[in-house]
């Protein structure tokens, strides 16, 4: 069985520091609570989750004894970060792979989510280390099929700010790797989604201590989630969301949600709870959408079309550093086209779904999505396809 206070007594251990987050204490106690109501596991599963909740203690309580050892860390600024978010499978990974051809702005890279520590300003020399630890890493993790076709990833490329909300328990993206609705609801409504984005702060500037100050470009579909709390931690902060027929996001999430828990459950995923489950959590991603776009802030976020996005990139681009105040220099806009020349459509495989597989309708979906399709003007991923 998993036990909460036995992780972090574990990472305590580990780390050499008292947990010093108190919020984040009840986080994991609530997400335990959860894994052992309604994702039962295999064993191999039940120890590769506890594996992952102990890492991603330790990783945070180091982060605490940084700040400790060096408290001028905590007084480094993180400047007009730009967050680039959407519905998951909105096309947000390929946006971020877009955005790491800029120079002007810093991206966490694969590497660092995973093992941000020690500061590589402080410690330039751990960073071919953690390379080279981390390329061995995923040798040895498993994958399913056709993963490397439902998600871009490189080995040394940039990622998302998955793993540093996840020091804190609280990305919504754990209800996809394991069944616990009822936890991603509590962080909706209950958790304090400011205290989780102010340790997601720490860990930026640990990585940015000793190093030159660019803009952060930190990419997470559900960011959305929380954009009022974002503004709380980083009150400069930039948006940008991209926009894709929720009908196709939701099938792809479908889809990739039933090959991620099947990976540790302890029998066969049932399709139609993921569908039921996957419903659900994109339709709350939507509700608060709309909520911040109808609210003050809402003329903050750049809105990118992803039909667009993916037809001419370098045109888009163009558009959304207009709409964060900047130019688009020709080398910029070069390395955009060039790396899209690189990596075509369907270069690591095709990635096929069908929403009927997990018991949901089409058109049922549609209309229940209709007022954000309307709002943003989002065409149907068949129809903009084939235009």
């Amino acid at each position: 069985m998993l036990d909460a206070d036995a992780i972090i007594i574990e990472a305590e251990a580990r780390a050499g520091i008292a947990d010093g987050d108190a919020a984040v204490r009840g986080n994991l106690v609530r997400l335990v609570a959860q894994l052992a109501r309604d994702f039962p596991m295999s064993p191999e599963g039940e120890a590769s989750v506890r594996d992952s909740l102990l890492r991603d203690t330790v990783n945070r309580l180091e982060g605490l004894r940084w700040l400790r050892d060096y408290p001028e860390i905590a007084k480094e600024p993180i400047e007009a970060p730009v967050f680039l978010m959407g519905l998951p499978r909105s096309g947000t990974t390929y946006f971020q792979y877009l955005f790491d051809r800029d120079p002007r702005f810093r991206l966490i890279r694969t590497w660092e989510s995973v093992m941000p520590s020690p500061p590589p300003g402080h410690d330039p020399q751990s960073v071919a280390e953690r390379r080279a630890a981390f390329a061995e890493m995923q040798r040895r993790r498993p994958h399913f099929e056709g993963f490397e076709a439902l998600h871009l990833y490189d080995e040394d490329g940039s990622d998302e700010c998955h793993a540093f909300l996840e020091q804190s328990f609280g990305a919504a993206g754990l209800n996809n790797l394991y069944r616990v609705p009822g936890y991603f609801d509590f962080l909706l409504d209950e958790a304090d989604l400011v205290e989780v984005y102010r340790i997601h702060k720490r860990q930026l500037q640990l990585l940015q201590w000793r190093c030159e100050r660019k803009p952060w470009a930190l990419k997470y579909p559900n960011h959305v989630i929380a954009m009022d709390a974002i503004l709380q931690v980083y009150p400069d902060a930039r948006m940008v969301m991209t926009h894709r027929d929720p009908v196709q996001a939701l099938a792809s999430i479908c889809k990739m949600t039933l090959n991620l828990r099947g990976m540790r459950a302890a029998g066969p995923v049932d399709p139609h709870e993921v569908g039921r489950d996957m419903l659900h959590f994109i339709q709350r991603h939507i509700d608060r959408i709309m909520a911040f776009d109808a609210g003050p802030e809402g003329r903050r976020v750049v809105h990118v079309d992803y039909y667009a996005l993916v037809a001419d990139p370098v045109t888009e681009m163009r558009a959304i550093h207009a709409g964060l105040g900047i130019d688009t220099p020709d080398d910029v806009a070069r390395a955009v086209g060039d790396w899209l020349a690189a990596n075509p459509k369907n270069a690591r495989g095709r990635n096929e779904y069908a929403l009927e597989q997990y018991g949901l309708d089409d058109a049922e979906v549609a209309a229940r999505f209709a007022s954000y399709i309307s709002r943003f003007a989002i065409p149907r991923e068949r129809e903009a396809l084939a235009a």
